[in-house]
């Protein structure tokens, strides 16, 4: 019950801010056809020595850029650190072009750029003449040209520190791999020469240019790392492929079949707890409700700090009790055995306690004397997660192609809360919503509750009665959510997916003999499951999750990255 807000982003470095603001869009490669393929060792040979062909032109032109942000660099210490760069890359170069020749690469010979390697190359190119979009007209007096560097070094930064972002996932899973893998060894190789350490000097690079700019002029290297980061995504999407891989999902997905997608409220699309939001609903709006009170009883108004001490006795209680539950009602280790028959009855538990502890709220009479326009307003300006709405928009677009059918089931106390929040991003439309509903006198609650949406047994059974719609006909199911309450559904459902870090969650996982697959490395497993009619299955029922860091990855491994 306690009010969860979601992370703020936090003081950075130039180079770094740039880069945190690219991390979504940068779950798209490593969730793409491309990437998972080549994770699992299975991606053709002709696409792997395409993507290392058009890697010579990138490491060619970074050679070129440095040797001209040398030039521009208006002090000897700059001058010095650029140069350094420049000597590295070249060595990198040199070393790279070597290791090709063994894949059947004459870099010697012309090698064609595909467009996506154009548009970058161009890209950079037009940066080190100072045609830069964002200025009014070119870069042409000496010290304009001072500041080039920045712009220069912020145009490489994202195709380093994006390659060190998807190498950090890769590497482990090639050692795991051993031989399985036949790229094993170059990308081993050349993830710490080529990627790691350069992008690390070079975002120091940059920040050291960054501090002497001004604010207009930070501005113009952050649309200058945003539009190469696009370029280098766009790079990596459209490497050439031919053949079948398990990502985006839905397109192995049989139209004629039902795809039932489910998703959990609280903390899993939103960033906020709604508790804890009706809780400060009422205590922001004590002092009107209690004005209107006292003018018609002679009872003494409760006060804000009164109302706030109470509902939080109230939360400080469930969480205690919440979490001796869970202790009492698991096993004391785990012991690596899953049995959902078993945790089906250690669930019942959990609902009783539940029930309870939402008595406690009702009996308190603290929800009592709401009005409903304060209830939606504060829906309608809910926090949701980076991308949620994204996906709820995509996949409404997608809809009637994919047979698709959206359920949200939460323990929310108050259905209108739910419905003001999906309305305010589009999505109320597509969208079918399972939860409790507080009873209204007029427009005002009375604090009573129609309870239809409260324990793990209540969210199960509504989602096996939701996939009888199918009557009899073949369906998918994923489900989504991030608490204890969920993991029924997430077990029933043939993707499960948690998101979120919730240490009862995690408990009960380990305990109970479930694993917790990272989504990427689990969509790296089943692409080495594919059959060559491009399906796979998965294990529903018998105790395997994936765990996603955020909706941007959720969307890509389910949609794809187009929308995004």
């Amino acid at each position: 019950m306690e009010m969860v807000r979601g992370a703020e982003e936090p003081r950075l470095l130039p180079a770094n801010r740039f880069w945190f603001e690219s991390q979504k869009e940068a779950i798209l490669v490593k969730c793409s056809p491309f990437f998972v393929c080549l994770a699992s060792g299975n991606l053709q040979m002709e696409t792997f020595r395409h993507y290392l062909s058009q890697d010579i032109h990138y490491l060619r032109s970074f050679v070129s850029a440095y040797e001209k942000a040398e030039e521009y660099a208006d002090d000897d210490d700059t001058r010095a650190a650029i140069a350094k760069m420049r000597t590295a890359a070249t060595h990198d170069m040199k070393s790279f072009l070597f290791s090709v020749g063994e894949w059947g690469i004459d870099p010697n010979e012309e090698i064609p750029c595909n467009p996506a390697t154009v548009k970058y190359t161009a890209f950079l190119t037009a940066i080190t003449c100072g045609r830069i979009e964002g200025c009014v007209g070119n870069i042409d007096t000496p010290f304009e040209k001072t500041r080039l560097p920045a712009y220069i070094v912020g145009a490489m930064a994202p195709y380093m520190r994006l390659n060190a972002f998807l190498w950090d996932d890769l590497v482990p899973l090639l050692m795991l791999c051993g031989d399985n893998n036949p790229y094993s060894l170059h990308l081993k190789n050349f993830s710490a020469a080529i990627v790691q350490d350069p992008a690390a000097k070079n975002e120091e690079l940059l920040n050291k240019l960054c501090a002497s700019l001004t604010g207009e002029e930070l501005d113009i290297v952050r649309k200058v790392y945003q539009k190469a980061m696009k370029l280098e995504i766009e790079f990596f999407l459209s490497q050439p492929l031919n053949q079948p891989s398990v990502v985006p999902l839905l397109r192995l997905h049989n139209t004629k079949d039902y795809f039932f997608f489910f998703a959990d409220f609280d903390l899993t699309c939103t960033a906020v707890d709604s508790s804890a939001l009706l809780a400060e609903i009422v205590i922001v709006n004590v002092p009107k409700y209690a004005k209107l009170s006292s003018e018609e009883t002679s009872i003494q108004p409760i006060t804000t700090s009164m109302l706030r001490d109470a509902w939080l006795a109230i939360s400080s209680q469930y969480v205690e009790e919440f979490e001796r539950c869970i202790d009492g009602l698991l096993p004391a280790k785990g012991d690596g055995a899953f049995d959902l028959e078993d945790l089906y009855k250690r669930f019942e538990q959990l609902s009783e306690f539940e029930k309870r502890a939402n008595t406690k709220v009702i009996n308190s009479g603290l929800l009592r004397g709401v009005e409903v326009d304060d209830i939606t307003s504060a829906g309608k300006n809910m926090k949701f997660f980076d991308g949620c709405p994204a996906f709820f928009q995509k996949l409404a677009g997608e809809k009637e192609r994919l047979n698709a059918h959206v359920y949200i089931l939460s323990y929310c106390w108050c259905i209108d809360l739910v419905k003001s929040a999906f309305s305010s991003v589009r999505c109320l439309d597509h969208v079918t919503i399972h939860s409790n509903y507080l009873i209204y006198e007029n427009t005002m609650t009375t604090g009573g509750m129609v309870r239809r949406m409260e324990t793990p047994m209540d969210k199960v059974k509504a989602f096996k009665t939701i996939l009888t719609l199918s009557e009899g006909a073949k369906h998918f199911s994923v489900y989504v959510g991030d608490t204890v309450g969920d993991l029924l559904c997430l077990l029933e459902a043939d993707v499960g997916i948690v998101v979120g870090s919730s240490p009862n969650l995690r408990k009960v996982v380990q305990r109970c003999g479930i694993s917790l697959v990272p989504l990427f490395q689990g969509l790296v497993s089943k692409q080495r499951e594919l059959n060559e009619n491009g399906s796979v299955s998965w294990n529903r029922r018998l105790g395997v999750l994936y765990s996603a860091s955020c909706w941007p990855e959720i969307h890509a491994f389910l949609l794809g990255h187009d929308g995004l």
